[in-house]
């Protein structure tokens, strides 16, 4: 079973996001279970959700404790919230920010982890472009199925175009396609470093 813990604001479509990966994961067969643990249900509160994915049955209820992937929307989190609580060792960590894990304070935090599951993706700024607003769930999705290659980007697609029609749909598509690719480069620039 594959567990992720997505961490953002009210209002940046924390829960969606989880609902969304959830619906690709389905589209590949497998089985799922998203849901959100709010605190004060307000916009810009902080906001956890989450998504397990695994090939049989999920019996599970319990919010993720130890997630082998960390997806978070909101940088300001870091250091106001203990995102990374539970982590596994080998885990993925996608940030939403165009700079880097050293930048943000984090460089003692990652030392030790395997440099090719950590990225960072400025999912706002490419959300902006694509959709108009600063909404950085979708992107993320694209971002965390290059990282983790436990879903493909089509099936991210789909979900997408499931949960959106028309103009946001493609707008959206667009948002997941770039942040997928950007991933991409980053980790292999990270591999021939």
């Amino acid at each position: 079973m594959f567990q992720v813990r997505i961490h953002g604001r009210g209002g940046q479509g924390v829960v969606t996001a989880a609902e969304m990966l959830s619906i690709a994961a389905f589209d590949e067969g497998r089985h799922a279970q998203a849901f959100p643990s709010f605190g004060s249900e307000r916009t810009g509160a902080p906001v956890v959700a989450f998504c397990r994915i695994a090939d049989k049955e999920i019996r599970l209820r319990e919010p993720i404790m130890a997630p082998d992937a960390l997806i978070i929307q909101d940088p300001t989190l870091l250091h106001q919230v203990d995102v990374f609580s539970g982590l596994k060792p080998e885990g993925y960590i996608l940030i939403n920010t165009s700079k880097s894990f050293e930048e943000l304070g984090l460089a003692d935090l990652v030392r030790d982890r395997p440099a090719a599951r950590l990225c960072t993706v400025a999912a706002t700024e490419i959300s902006l472009r694509h959709v108009g607003r600063p909404v950085p769930n979708v992107p993320l999705l694209g971002g965390f199925a290059a990282i983790s290659g436990i879903l493909k980007l089509e099936s991210v697609i789909r979900a997408i175009n499931d949960r959106f029609a028309g103009k946001v749909a493609a707008g959206n598509v667009a948002a997941a396609t770039e942040a997928y690719n950007t991933v991409r480069k980053e980790m292999e620039e990270a591999a021939h470093a």
